[in-house]
């Protein structure tokens, strides 16, 4: 082991001197080589001598290495911003917001800098001088200093909700032959506080298999105001890695969910966060296009009935893809809402139709996967309304796809919004 001592936390933030700064940029090769090795080491050692962190981190992400390839993506990223550190703030808000539903600590950020330091030891040897670790030492905590801030300014603004809250599964509806609705309301009785739509809460419950506690970020599949929140969960057939030793498994806490948890069981739930969302407050005239696939409709469930709980006169077109009818959640309540509201109009794309059961023009409009240049751009898209607002979610692939359609159709980045799911950041073309 690299015996070269770890740089504790300073009493403040400081910002980085300028040659630091040319010290961290200087190391990018360095992590383009070996940013993988390092983040691997990191959790492994992180949690073989603090295993009381296996209840905070992913075990599946940890097992398919979505967690260390995406923290070692991270470290690149800083490093290349590290001189315009306003260039990550989306994805530092990101981060920051799932950190706060998590109820990461400041505390936290004091072993895991502890840990990351000596991986970069460990793995890099000599190769890492003092010097260099000093300023790798330095920009942590300037790192860790700005997310703490901001997670604490989170927490304070969760009106009083700073930790799990035991909830109740008040009821359990299956809205397909995948998806599952969970309504939850909490134990202790006391009023919900109002969310904005397109935001999750964590859900977290004991895994036996694995002897700890895990949580998942669910988007909440409804409009706010209510007596209880709402869930939509997909179940994951199973894991899908390519980590040498890792045992492959069906989703833990989607399938325990469909199939161990009962009404009446209680679950600990946390406040909701996130950085996609509609303001229903301030964007109250624009037309609105929800585009997903799969499970990535629950966030637009809950941007929908909020904008027909408002009786909103905005434009709305519900653009979604999905393999089937009988995968797709909430098929009959979508066909329903457009033809009471003039204002709401649907496209939904099958992959491949069932002859047998599927009615074009009533269960679905096109055959195949989303292609938006099938749609009217008028009258779906909404294009030639410059303020129109496009919000986009569903896999990582299909999102970065979407993104390129409406940027090659002259739709502005700061027109287009997007849910990232997991710990993966959306491939740029």
């Amino acid at each position: 082991m690299n015996q070269i001592i770890a740089i504790a936390p300073p009493l403040t933030t400081m910002s980085l001197t300028t040659n630091q700064i040319q010290i961290i940029k200087s190391t990018i090769p360095v992590l383009q080589q070996h940013g993988n090795e390092i983040t691997t080491h990191f959790y492994s050692t992180l949690l073989r001598e603090k295993p009381e962190l296996n209840n905070i981190f992913n075990q599946a992400n940890q097992a398919n290495n979505h967690q260390a390839a995406a923290l070692a993506g991270s470290l690149y990223a800083y490093a290349s911003h590290i001189d315009d550190l306003g260039a990550l703030s989306p994805a530092v808000e990101r981060i920051c917001h799932k950190h706060a539903s998590l109820y990461i600590r400041p505390e936290h950020y004091d072993v895991v800098g502890e840990y990351l330091l000596r991986a970069m030891g460990d793995v890099l040897g000599a190769a890492l001088t003092q010097e260099v670790l000093e300023a790798w030492g330095a920009a942590y905590w300037q790192l860790a200093g700005i997310m703490v801030k901001r997670e604490g300014q989170m927490l304070r603004d969760a009106e009083g909700w700073t930790d799990y809250r035991e909830f109740k599964i008040d009821k359990k509806v299956k809205e397909s032959e995948e998806i599952t609705s969970f309504y939850l309301k909490p134990v202790d009785g006391e009023e919900l506080p109002g969310y904005l739509p397109g935001r999750y809460v964590s859900v977290m419950t004991t895994v036996p298999q694995l002897r700890y506690l895990q949580s998942r970020q669910y988007s909440l599949s409804d409009a706010p105001g209510k007596d209880c929140y709402r869930i939509s969960v997909k179940r994951e057939a199973g894991l899908s890695t390519k980590q040498e030793g890792a045992e492959a498994h069906p989703g833990y806490i989607s399938n325990i969910l469909h199939d161990e948890k009962k009404e009446g069981d209680v679950l600990s739930v946390s406040h909701p966060a996130g950085e996609f969302f509609l303001d229903p407050e301030k964007e109250t005239t624009q037309p609105v296009v929800l585009i997903s696939a799969g499970i990535g409709l629950t966030p637009m469930m809950a941007i929908l009935n909020t904008l027909i709980q408002r009786r909103s006169q905005q434009r709305i077109s519900w653009i979604h893809a999905t393999r089937s009818t009988s995968a797709q959640a909430f098929g009959p309540y979508i066909r329903d809402v457009t033809k009471i509201h003039d204002n709401i109009k649907a496209s939904i794309f099958i992959t491949i139709p069932d002859a047998a059961r599927d009615v074009e023009g009533v269960d679905y409009q096109y055959s195949g996967r989303m292609e938006l240049d099938k749609l009217d751009r008028s009258e779906d898209l909404f294009l030639d309304n410059k303020s129109t607002q496009y919000y986009v979610c569903g896999p990582e692939g299909f999102m970065a796809a979407m993104e390129q359609s409406l940027r090659g159709m002259g739709v502005d980045d700061e027109s287009i919004k997007m849910e990232v799911f997991g710990t993966g950041q959306i491939p740029k073309n």
